[in-house]
């Protein structure tokens, strides 16, 4: 139920012009400090997941590992996506919090602005 939310709140923001996706664009707004969330399909390769990783906990910029490529692509009309990036703190703030209620229920991670993981693996 809360994944649909995610979901449906990555349409939002998309519709609003407060998303960016793919690797180039996300990794840009990461550096230019406009992402507020970086998030990560599950099945994306290892390069990928290290890259976001390092770059958001260089940035100060939390990154959750959620839903897969087709989802995330999905979501915002698109093909495969293997990240994306919002830009609204609002819209970041709400996924972040319904990810952490969701995480006794599956298996994803949240990594927190200070590069700790929180919650179970």
């Amino acid at each position: 139920m809360r994944q649909n939310k995610i979901f449906s709140l990555l349409g939002i923001a998309m519709r609003g012009h407060n998303l960016v996706s793919g690797e180039v664009q996300t990794l840009e707004a990461v550096k230019k400090g406009s992402a507020r969330l970086v998030i990560v399909a599950e099945d994306a390769s290892h390069n990928t997941a290290k890259l976001f990783t390092d770059k958001c906990r260089y940035y100060n910029v939390p990154v959750i590992y959620f839903g897969t490529k087709e989802s995330l692509g999905h979501a915002i009309g698109r093909e495969l996506r293997s990240s994306v990036g919002v830009c609204d703190a609002g819209l970041a703030d709400s996924m972040i919090g319904l990810i952490k209620e969701q995480q006794k229920e599956w298996k994803g991670t949240v990594e927190g602005e200070d590069g700790g993981k929180h919650g179970e693996d």
